[in-house]
């Protein structure tokens, strides 16, 4: 696939994983003794594009399929979503990837990744890339996973020296260890880019691998001095912490998390990051914007889809409306 000319220019653009999501209908069963299924676009990065498009930005998501029905499930998803699908394409050979899982509210949600002998979305290639459109993008956002393997790497350090510090460029550190071959591996390859990133999303567990740090208020320096000019450090029943640095005043704050009755929590990190490129595109203030955020995540955490669960404004704002 060669580079696209594209005349329009996108709020948003994400780079890394996609699949499809089976999960239960039947909620507090084990996946053996499931009796049926429901089917859903699934993948961080693409998620992420989808709950920005779903709160009115024009997004799009650069990633791979395989060629089959599956591949040609999520370009319909896609397109049925309003995330423009023209980086997405397939790879001959691998299959789509596949997730199962299991739900458990209102915390256990183990998930069961098919991307085997190789995701496609790990074979996204440099010379594959329209730079200029990733160049032009207000706000770029890709996951660790892509720094996983090659040529994956590659393509993901050309997009960041592309970017050459246009826009806002964000780093989601999900980190998932059944894709990497140590916790050192990925905090070397998370290292070569924090230079290029402008912001860093994270609980603490991603961040003691991404610097070494779990403490939060001590992972939000160690990010921002790598930096980073604004971390984001989810802390669970905690909340959220941010740390920004801006021209005028530094911000520091911790965001208490909206209630809700968990049925489904996977969905909700990328509800979250959609929500945040939102606050960032509108250019709130730093509670305002993880407040907004912290709002989206929960929810889809009270839904049992992920995408298709990704909330319109009038949801969110009905969300913090109830905590109010």
């Amino acid at each position: 696939m060669s580079p696209t000319n594209t005349r329009e220019r996108f709020e948003l653009i994400t780079m890394g994983r996609v699949g499809v999501d089976v999960y239960p209908e039947q909620v507090g069963v084990r996946l053996e003794d499931v009796r049926s299924f429901g089917k859903f676009l699934g993948g961080s990065s693409t998620n992420v594009a989808v709950a920005a498009t779903r709160l009115g930005h024009r997004s799009a998501t650069i990633t791979r399929t395989g060629d089959d029905p599956f591949g040609r499930y999520i370009h319909a998803a896609l397109q049925g979503f309003g995330v423009d699908d023209r980086f997405v394409c397939a790879v001959d050979g691998l299959p789509t990837p596949v997730v199962f899982c299991e739900i458990f509210p209102p915390d256990d949600f183990p998930l069961y990744f098919y991307r085997e002998p190789k995701a496609p979305d790990l074979e996204i290639r440099p010379d594959e890339l329209d730079l200029d459109a990733i160049r032009d993008a207000d706000v770029f956002w890709f996951t660790v996973t892509g720094l996983s393997q090659e040529p994956s790497r590659a393509a993901h350090l050309a997009a960041l020296e592309a970017r050459a510090g246009r826009g806002t460029t964000i780093i989601d550190l999900d980190y998932r260890e059944m894709f990497w071959d140590t916790q050192g591996s990925a905090a070397e390859q998370i290292a070569a880019v924090l230079p290029f990133v402008d912001v860093a999303v994270g609980n603490r567990e991603e961040c003691r691998v991404a610097v070494g740090e779990d403490d939060p208020d001590a992972a939000a320096k160690a990010l921002r001095d790598a930096g980073v000019s604004l971390a984001v450090v989810k802390q669970g029943p905690a909340g959220v912490l941010g740390s920004r640095s801006r021209v005028g005043a530094d911000e520091h704050v911790v965001v208490p998390p909206v209630p809700v009755e968990v049925v489904n929590g996977l969905g909700a990190g990328d509800a979250f990051g959609g929500a945040l490129v939102h606050g960032l595109l509108e250019n709130w203030d730093l509670e305002t914007a993880l407040s907004f955020a912290n709002a989206a995540g929960a929810h889809v955490a009270g839904q049992l889809a992920c995408a298709d669960a990704m909330p319109t404004i009038q949801q969110v704002e009905s969300m913090m409306g109830d905590v109010r």
